[in-house]
């Protein structure tokens, strides 16, 4: 078509399809141009200001990039939702969890939003996603009280896949402290 709408696929492509009108804005889309597109079945909208190409393929985990994209860049896919998006226990979570800046709002119906601290270096991704690292989420879940069966789950499952190493989860169990320093610990330790 034109340049416009190549660069907008661009930002689209490494999300699932989906885009912020913001994002639209910055490479020269009007609030008319967006509305005209959705008119003209280009584009879909999905909620206050997210947008996604029509045509584009499906995701099994456009919930997670909507909710990314409602939360803003700085938010990172987190708790029991990183862990279905590693795929390392059988938890089904009922909600998107999404670490957020403190500065962040509050107000996100069907979210669950965390503002606590993270790391650069406990921010990676996955399949596109920013998400907490394997050690930081097994961490994160056993804090917050996911059961004692399900981050042992989560523990082994990360550890016969290679996607963390003893050292880094005793790492992650000695910042979170409490109840995630305890279980990890613990599973070592049984485990001689």
């Amino acid at each position: 078509m034109n340049d416009k709408y190549d660069q907008l696929y661009k930002i689209a492509e490494d999300q699932a399809g989906y885009f912020t009108a913001n994002q639209a804005r910055q490479v020269g889309f009007s609030y008319e141009r967006l509305s005209s597109n959705t008119k003209k079945g280009r584009f879909s909208r999905i909620g206050h200001g997210i947008y996604r190409l029509e045509h584009f393929p499906a995701s099994p985990f456009e919930d997670l990039f909507v909710a990314w994209l409602r939360t803003g860049p700085d938010s990172v896919i987190s708790h029991q939702s990183a862990l279905s998006l590693y795929d390392i226990s059988d938890v089904l979570p009922h909600e998107i969890h999404v670490i957020v800046p403190r500065t962040a709002s509050r107000r996100r119906d069907d979210l669950r939003l965390h503002t606590h601290k993270i790391r650069k270096d406990e921010i990676t991704k996955r399949e596109g996603l920013p998400v907490t690292t394997v050690a930081r989420t097994i961490a994160d879940v056993a804090k917050a009280n996911l059961s004692r069966e399900l981050v042992l789950q989560a523990i082994e499952e990360a550890l016969e896949k290679g996607m963390t190493t003893k050292n880094h989860l005793l790492q992650q169990a000695e910042r979170q402290g409490g109840r995630a320093k305890e279980i990890i610990r613990d599973y070592y330790h049984n485990r001689g």
